[in-house]
């Protein structure tokens, strides 16, 4: 059951109360709404700021997963609203995608804080008990939203209350360091106050393992690399064993495990993003969608591959975007092994549609042309954002940067039976790695999460991103149209011109956009 989107006018209406022109500034509201005087009316208030969570897959699978090497999206039709992303173009700073990014994030930080200030001016209409947990689920997405816009664009401005159109416009850039104070916070609330589980009817909404999960998640990412003096999600503050303690802490939970075979098949991984099996043991937090016309499906689904696609399946064009393909890159395919599951799952490599031959792999993970919605807008897939498999390599990164390799290893080696059908607790001379290095361990967390929009930020994180980018456009980049070579001035998306010139350019701009 997915209810937590079901009362979309709620969500309509803070959305038309909430936001006069984003354009103007990061965040602006004409008035407060004033009327939140029942619980009913605090939950359709938490249910808009779900709701914000639509298309925040859609956009990381642009400007996450078309940023890095697990894609190699040069368009051979013209140049499309994606491709200055994909290219590294300095002109990304007019861009659509990093626009949306900072206007869409804002505006679901500005739903959670009015939902925090009516708690703090009007809670007393609910029990303890119900008024502690919607303060912690607004200041999840609070954190979640904050912390999306520090991975993309390192400095923003820190906004924890309702304010005006022209108060807003007041605030500078924060320093990245004051940012993670407000999103650590948020987090260790809603930790200490979110269940561990809900009934079936609130199924979907954020746990208190989903929120350790995302703060070890906050604590490595502000561990990384600096990159010098560009000033982004990494600080190099070494954080490290707070994470393994978080996670350790869901791992010893017993709410999460690893989805395994099931009956005659040995592809447990399939099984994590079956149609027929959301919301199954191994996912953490995802994002739900309900198809059938009602305006709540997933479109994600559709966004990277192209109408030839859909007529390939059997499905016929309404299900594509009609734009080009963008096809998971050479090395990416490269990097499976024989009798990797993952691989046949993720991509599909070649094929026909009519007359037209594609020989590149389309990433076909989510789609289901047999349990499809009705329109490429109407996809009823969740889209899982923090798995189980996730926290046990985060783990093991942990442990591999504290010194366990052994460890690590073992973590590590779980995964990978799994992706070769085997036992996860049998040892395997075919699937197991004998030893371990971070680099590895990236390439296996490539592979495990492909297509999921994590591996630009794991690369910025582990302080790849410029090396294994500069190296992947001299092997991949065979129209030769990425920029290059890449810096460090690159881990950094641009703060979009719209934003510039609602702040009378106050905001000084990311260093390589300028």
């Amino acid at each position: 059951m997915k209810k937590i989107f079901l009362l979309l006018a709620a969500a309509v209406l803070l959305t038309a109360t909430g936001c006069e022109d984003l354009n103007q500034a990061p965040l602006s509201s004409g008035s407060v709404p004033t009327f939140y005087k029942s619980a009913d009316d605090f939950n359709q208030g938490l249910n808009a700021a779900y709701n914000s969570l639509r298309a925040w897959p859609d956009r990381t699978l642009t400007m996450s997963e078309t940023r890095s090497d697990n894609i190699y999206g040069v368009s051979a039709q013209g140049i499309r609203t994606w491709e200055p992303i994909n290219n590294f173009s300095l002109g990304v700073v007019a861009n659509e995608y990093p626009a949306d990014a900072w206007s869409a994030d804002y505006l679901a930080i500005y739903r959670a804080n009015i939902l925090l200030d009516q708690l703090e001016q009007n809670g007393t209409v609910l029990t303890d008990a119900t008024r502690k947990g919607f303060d912690a689920q607004a200041r999840f997405l609070r954190a979640f939203f904050y912390f999306d816009l520090v991975r993309y664009f390192g400095k923003v401005p820190l906004v924890d209350k309702p304010l005006e159109p022209q108060e807003v416009a007041k605030i500078g850039r924060t320093p990245v360091a004051d940012l993670y104070t407000l999103i650590i916070n948020d987090l260790q609330t809603a930790a200490a106050n979110l269940p561990a589980s809900y009934a079936t009817t609130d199924v979907g909404r954020a746990t208190s393992g989903a929120a350790k999960s995302l703060l070890a998640l906050v604590y490595m990412t502000r561990s990384g690399s600096t990159y010098g003096s560009v000033q982004g999600p990494g600080l190099g503050t070494n954080d490290y064993a707070t994470a393994l303690t978080l996670l350790n802490d869901v791992i010893n939970g017993g709410q999460y495990q690893l989805i395994t075979a099931a009956g005659t098949s040995p592809n447990a991984y399939a099984n994590v993003f079956s149609y027929t099996n959301e919301n199954n043991r191994e996912v953490i937090f995802d994002v739900q969608y309900i198809s059938g016309g009602v305006g709540l499906g997933a479109s994600y689904p559709s966004i990277l591959v192209t109408n030839n696609y859909f007529t390939s399946i059997g499905v016929g064009t309404t299900f594509g975007t009609g734009d080009e393909l963008r096809p998971a890159s050479n090395s990416l395919l490269n990097s499976y092994g024989t009798g990797d599951l993952r691989k046949a799952v993720n991509f599909q490599v070649g094929y026909t549609a009519g007359t037209a031959v594609e020989t590149r792999a389309a990433f076909k993970k989510y789609i289901n042309g047999t349990l499809r919605g009705t329109t490429r807008t109407d996809w009823p897939i969740n889209f899982i954002v923090l798995r189980y498999a996730d926290v046990l390599l985060l783990k093991a990164e942990c442990l591999l940067r504290t010194g366990d390799q052994a460890g690590a290893l073992a973590l590590v080696n779980q995964i990978r039976r799994r992706a070769y059908g085997l036992a996860i607790t049998t040892p395997s001379t075919v699937a197991d790695l004998t030893s371990l290095t971070l680099d590895q361990l990236l390439e296996e967390r490539r592979r495990e999460f492909a297509g999921e929009g994590i591996r630009w930020h794991d690369l910025v994180r582990s302080g790849r991103a410029v090396d294994v980018m500069n190296a992947w456009v001299v092997a991949d980049d065979a129209s030769n149209r990425i920029r290059k070579p890449l810096t460090a001035n690159d881990v950094l998306y641009p703060v979009p011109q719209q934003e510039l010139a609602a702040s009378s350019y106050s905001y000084e701009q990311n260093p390589g956009y300028n």
